[in-house]
C-alpha cells in the first residue's frame, strides 16, 4: 500500500517550528497506518533526543512513561519509524543563527522492506519541509 501524507496537518506542525513567535523547537511526523501525520512536539531539544534514544535497549515493543518536569512523553520502541524536524540556534555571543534539521529515525528492529520504504517516504515529508 502506498504511503500518503496529511500535508495540511504536517505543514501546520512544520510552521510552528519555523515561526519565531512560538516556543516549539521540534515536531515529529509519525506513521498512522499508511499515512504520515504530525506526532509530538516540544520546546526542549533534550526531550526530543530522549524521545528517540532513551531506553531503546530495553527490548522489543516496550513503551515506558517518563517524567520530564511537567511533560510526559513515550519512549520509542525498537520497531518504530518517524521523522523529526528540529530548530536549533548556533553561533557565538556576537552572531546567533537559527538552523533546522530533518531527522529520520528508524528503530533497530524495523524490517528491511520498511527501512527501504522509509527512504522513499522521506520524499513525501520533504515536500512539506522545505
Amino acid at each position: 500500500m502506498a504511503t500518503k501524507i496529511d500535508k495540511e496537518a504536517c505543514r501546520e506542525a512544520y510552521n510552528l517550528v519555523r515561526d519565531d513567535a512560538t516556543e516549539v523547537n521540534w515536531v515529529t511526523f509519525k506513521y498512522n497506518g499508511s499515512t504520515i501525520v504530525p506526532g509530538d512536539q516540544g520546546v526542549d531539544y533534550e526531550t526530543f533526543k530522549r524521545k528517540c534514544t532513551a531506553l531503546i535497549n530495553l527490548g522489543k515493543r516496550i513503551y515506558r512513561q517518563e517524567q520530564d518536569a511537567h511533560l510526559r512523553f513515550r519512549v520509542l520502541a525498537d520497531d518504530v519509524r518517524l521523522f523529526g524536524f528540529v530548530r536549533f540556534t548556533t553561533g557565538d555571543a556576537m552572531s546567533k543563527r537559527v538552523k533546522f534539521a530533518l531527522i529520520t529515525w528508524i528503530g533497530e528492529d524495523v524490517s528491511g522492506l520498511q527501512r527501504a520504504k522509509t527512504g522513499t517516504d522521506k520524499t513525501l515529508v520533504k515536500e512539506v519541509v522545505q
